[in-house]
Formats: C-alpha cells, structure tokens, sequence
C-alpha cells in the first residue's frame, strides 16, 4: 500500500473527512494530503488534469464524472447528505426561522447575511441565490451579501462577526467552534445534497479504496452524523 494519499473534498463534508483521515492514518500509516474546495472548484480542477487518488463531490457530480468514465469499475462510493441551514456566532440572538414567513423575515431584518459565491462553484451559493430570486427577494438581499469562497470561510464571516447570519450547510457551521447552528431551512424550501468519493483512474487505486471503504464503516459513519450529515 502506498504511505500516502491525496483526497480533493467539496468544503461540506471537510469536519467529517478531515477527522476521519486523521484516524484512516493511525489504522493503516498511510497519509492523507486534504484539499477542500468547492465542487464546482474541484471538479473544474480534476478534469483539467489535476491528480488525485480520491475525489469527493456532490453526488450529481460523481455520478456526471463516472459517465466520462474517469474512475476506476465500482469504486463510486456513497457519504452522506448535507443539509442547508441557517447559523450565528456562538452567544448571538438566534432568530426564528419555523417556518417560511419567519425564514423570509429574517432575511428581511439581517443587515448583512454571508454565503457562498455562486462564481465559485458551491452548491449551497447556487440554491440559495436562486432561492431568493424565486422567492422575490434578491434585489432586497442582495445589498446584504458577504460573499464567500467556501462554506468554511461563511462560518468564519460569521465568527468574525463580519456578517448576523451565516447561510451554507450546517455541517461547515458544525465543523467551526464558535457558531452556532439556528436549524434547516423549512422544509418548504429546503435543501439537502448527497456527497460521493471516487477513485480516479490514474490514483493509487488499492490505498484509496481502503480509504473510502473506511469512510463507510459503521463508526465512520457516526462520524458523520455528528457532523450534520445524514
């Protein structure tokens, strides 16, 4: 086996994957190189020829990619859906957000809400910007929004106090000490998203099985769970 591996991870599964690579090398000695990022980010870095031995995506994305046959037979692994919510800094008015109506006045009264940029490819960015605009609401909010990168830089912005509420999945909220989850957008207008690895066809294909085949394992996923993903 290989003494080390890369993974490239989309940001929403970063708490449970950054733990569970920690532990992958304490059983096996083999190394994990992390690199998160958006999907968008990561996909657009992988097919220009980026190498990686495993590669974590939205579950769409996997599934595009192993249509261009990019992976190794069977490899397509199943995570974990993560879901988008709504946190504040750690000790901050946690406003209510029940049911539509309140979700919407809470938008309305934030003064500044930070997200993920839609440029860059996140996923939770792309369904809320377009939320907004199906709810009637973007020209409103618009002058409110703290951009981000990635999920774990909106639940800096927040920690930072650099914006009231933070919107992006729960488990990058989770995996930052210091804010706080409010809960899940209604489920009236809610979001969850699967997450997949692969093992690319150039990767060190036996490590990187073992890794996702870890990644599954019962405690694992527990793991997961503690981190918002179902």
């Amino acid at each position: 086996m290989s003494d080390r591996i890369k993974v490239m991870s989309a940001g929403a599964v970063e708490g449970p994957v950054t733990a569970l690579a920690f532990a992958f090398t304490e059983a096996t000695g083999c190394e994990v190189e992390l690199s998160f990022n958006t999907v968008g980010a990561n996909r657009d870095r992988f097919v220009a020829g980026e190498k990686t031995d495993v590669i974590i995506l939205s579950t769409a994305a996997i599934e595009a990619l192993d249509k261009e046959s990019r992976f190794v037979s069977g490899s397509r692994t199943g995570l974990g859906r993560a879901t988008c919510g709504v946190a504040v800094r750690d000790g901050m008015l946690m406003p209510d957000i029940s049911t539509v109506e309140k979700f919407t006045a809470m938008l309305k009264n934030a003064g500044s809400i930070a997200c993920n940029d839609p440029a860059h490819g996140g996923s939770s960015g792309i369904y809320f910007i377009d939320l907004l605009k199906r709810m009637g609401l973007y020209d409103e909010v618009k002058p409110k929004l703290v951009l981000c990168k990635t999920g774990r830089d909106c639940a800096i912005t927040v920690l930072r106090l650099q914006a009231e509420i933070g919107i992006t999945f729960t488990s990058e909220f989770i995996a930052v000490p210091g804010t706080r989850v409010v809960g899940t957008f209604p489920k009236e207008i809610g979001y969850v998203n699967g997450y997949a690895g692969a093992v690319p066809k150039d990767a060190a294909i036996k490590p990187a099985r073992a890794f996702l085949e870890f990644m599954t394992s019962a405690s694992s996923k527990e793991c997961f769970k503690s981190f918002g993903l179902e």
